[in-house]
């Protein structure tokens, strides 16, 4: 018997509406269906009574979700698909991922194409593209006290964010190198959309192998966004700041203290995200983003998405 998982905003009544309803479809014909909600995915927030809320990356799989899952359904907007990215990562479960939010860039479908996309899923008329991820570590001498899987960025600044802070950076054996910002962005190709667009770092197209260190809102004109190999691992530490405050994705993190080194590093773990047509991440980026639109719009020379 073939083997599917739907991972679901139980935050979204829709969502979980849609997911019952996609498992009895599934069920009914013939599928081993798993079905769990993505806050499992949801990395846990810190405080300053208890600095470090540590999930190991493994730790994160839900029950029944294994290397023998020929695909999982996301039902979500991009936080959902963040966090599913992490749960299901591990296992190399492909990821077909539809939009019940908002923007929805990460997703593949809308709601309403769901059956003719779960129809094409199940006769294996797709495509997989594969997304590079980062390992997040907090070290405190050789002890891991904090890690996690990171799609987008990881984001290391000063709590609340009105002052400035100081860094020490090492990208790869590179000498290391101190940036005074509000706070520093390390990022995937595929969050080069996200955080860092808003910092002004470059858009990266997603299968460029490489990474971005962005300044936020640095103090020096000579400190921009640098973008370089995903083989060359990143060390930060923090300097003359009593807690700083690391947030991954969005949606967690933990306190690091002056005694504390952020290390990070392209994974071995990647997201498959199933694509149901052939990709063209400049159409997304027309469509979602509005690039490359003509400063004014000519209705007869110009589709408009």
């Amino acid at each position: 018997m073939p083997k599917a998982g739907i991972i679901y905003n139980d935050v979204k009544p829709i969502a979980g509406r849609v997911a019952i309803e996609l498992k009895d479809k599934l069920t009914a014909a013939g599928w081993n269906v798993c079905i769990t909600s993505s806050i499992g995915g949801i990395l846990g927030y810190s405080n300053p009574e208890s600095p470090v809320c540590h999930t190991p990356i493994d730790g994160l799989t839900p029950p029944g979700f294994d290397s023998d899952m020929e695909f999982a359904v996301v039902l979500g907007g991009d936080g959902t698909v963040l966090a599913a990215s992490r749960q299901v990562a591990p296992c190399g479960i492909p990821l077909l991922t539809v939009n019940t939010g908002h923007m929805g860039f990460l997703t593949e479908a809308y709601l309403n194409q769901l059956p003719q996309a779960i129809e094409q899923v199940m006769t294996g008329k797709y495509e997989i593209e594969e997304r590079a991820m980062l390992t997040v570590k907090v070290l405190r001498g050789d002890s891991v006290l904090w890690e996690a899987l990171c799609l987008n960025e990881m984001v290391l600044h000063r709590e609340p964010l009105t002052s400035m802070c100081h860094f020490e950076i090492a990208v790869g054996h590179h000498a290391p190198v101190d940036i005074a910002a509000d706070g520093v962005i390390v990022s995937t190709p595929t969050g080069s959309t996200a955080y860092s667009l808003s910092a002004g770092g470059p858009v990266v197209t997603p299968g460029v192998p490489v990474l971005q260190l962005v300044p936020i809102c640095p103090h020096s004109l000579a400190s921009r966004a640098l973008v370089f190999p995903d083989t060359e691992p990143v060390n930060i530490y923090p300097v003359n700041i009593p807690r700083l405050v690391m947030v991954v994705d969005g949606n967690g993190g933990c306190y690091i203290f002056p005694e504390d080194r952020v290390y990070l590093e392209r994974s071995p773990y990647s997201v498959k995200f199933i694509r149901l047509q052939p990709t063209e991440f400049f159409r997304i980026l027309r469509e979602k983003l509005g690039w490359g639109l003509p400063h004014i719009a000519k209705p007869t020379s110009v589709e408009l998405p």
